[in-house]
Formats: structure tokens, sequence, C-alpha cells
């Protein structure tokens, strides 16, 4: 947990960061960082679930 509790701060860091220096304002910064990992969230879902699909469709092919 504290592995994951540590990446979320260098996420949310590294997204102000990136931010704030693109476009040199703190209230962007703060916006991108907090929305960033909340999209980025539901996307992994998505992809998880794209994921499984295809294991599904590929081990249905292979099977004899």
């Amino acid at each position: 947990m504290i592995k994951t509790a540590t990446f979320a701060v260098v996420h949310f860091s590294v997204a102000f960061t990136v931010t704030y220096l693109v476009t040199g304002s703190w209230v962007l910064g703060g916006l991108i960082a907090m929305l960033e990992p909340a999209v980025n969230t539901v996307a992994y879902f998505f992809h998880e679930k794209a994921w499984e699909c295809y294991a599904k469709r590929r081990a249905s092919l292979s099977s004899p």
C-alpha cells in the first residue's frame, strides 16, 4: 500500500509540474494533476475489459 501511495504522489507531482511548466498556471497544474489520474483510472478499467474480451476470444479460437 505504501508503494501505491508513493506512486500516486509521484504521478500527481509529474502531472502538476508538466502542466505548470507548459502553461505557467498553478490552477491548471492543480486541475490536471487531479483530473488526469481520475480519467486514467477509467481508461484503465476499459483497457482491462478489452483485454479480457481479447483473451476469451483467443482462447475460444485455440480450443479444439
